[in-house]
């Protein structure tokens, strides 16, 4: 069940368990997600930046630091199958213990994984951006 995705843009939807519910029955939450996707991009991540918009998604990657960070994060471990292993805030300047059957890091700015009901058990699914080709 490998996955391959580009670097780009995407959404990010979230599944139960803790998803938001209303009185209708569960619905899941949607957010941008940032596809980073080949060396280049992995290696940049979130580094430089004070703010992020929804959650980038980092293809393979079993582990994260946050050496040169100047924000707080949260950081989800995936499984192949996208299921979350476990979830974690991490300060600036920390390294991060590598998840043996993680294949996917999600990562955000901190408290915003618990927003989205984002937590061990959780499956998400990502939506990549399909761009056009050049005519």
């Amino acid at each position: 069940m490998g996955r391959r995705w580009r670097d780009g843009r995407g959404e990010l939807v979230v599944h139960g368990p803790g998803q938001r519910t209303d009185r209708e029955g569960a619905a899941p939450v949607v957010v941008p997600v940032e596809l980073a996707t080949s060396y280049r991009a992995r290696t940049k991540g979130l580094l430089g930046r004070d703010t992020v918009d929804g959650a980038i998604l980092l293809s393979p990657a079993g582990s994260v630091h946050t050496f040169g960070m100047r924000i707080p994060i949260d950081v989800a471990y995936l499984d192949r199958g996208l299921r979350v292993l476990t979830v974690r805030t991490m300060k600036p300047g920390r390294l991060g213990l590598p998840r043996l059957r993680s294949r996917h890091v999600l990562e955000a700015e901190a408290g915003a994984m618990a927003g989205w009901g984002l937590r061990a058990g959780a499956r998400v699914e990502v939506r990549a951006e399909v761009r056009a080709e050049a005519e």
